[in-house]
């Protein structure tokens, strides 16, 4: 089957990049990975009508267990950053809809305990595993058709952390 990216729109996201009090950034190993390692930050779909920061902290909520009282947002993207699915997943995500998505990002401090996070805080379960990772190793980690997203995001963001 042939899929007409010129009429797929992108899908309306917002990612998270969650600091600690060290300067490290949160990243979670995806539950669904097939193949190879799998990780990225929180993120998800924002819901119709639903404000950026309160998709942020709600995808945040869900992935990490983690709450507004403790994580205070910083910043966000100054404009939406833009990524294309490979082939292989064109039709399989998303129920097909959509081809890739369009995504702000906020930057959050962290102000809680590792022992806060709870991967277990959404049924199913986003990730399996995570860890702190310094910034700087961040895009190396991720799927390869999000680096360049999350690179910009590194970039806009770094001055920050």
């Amino acid at each position: 089957m042939t899929i007409d990216l010129a009429v797929l729109p992108y899908r309306p996201c917002v990612g998270v990049m969650l600091v600690n009090g060290e300067g490290k950034v949160f990243v979670g190993q995806r539950i669904d990975a097939k193949e190879g390692d799998r990780w990225q930050m929180p993120q998800g779909g924002i819901d119709e009508g639903e404000d950026l920061h309160a998709a942020a902290f709600r995808e945040l909520g869900e992935e990490t267990g983690v709450g507004e009282k403790l994580a205070t947002i910083i910043a966000t993207t100054r404009d939406e950053l833009f990524y294309d699915l490979p082939d292989n997943l064109l039709g399989k995500l998303w129920g097909g809809k959509y081809r890739g998505q369009r995504q702000h990002w906020v930057l959050m401090r962290f102000t809680g305990e590792d022992a806060d996070v709870r991967l277990d805080a959404h049924d199913p379960p986003e990730f399996f595993e995570w860890k702190w990772l310094d910034p700087d190793a961040l895009p190396e980690m991720i799927v390869p058709f999000k680096r360049r997203v999350y690179r910009a995001v590194l970039e806009e963001f770094r001055a920050l952390i």
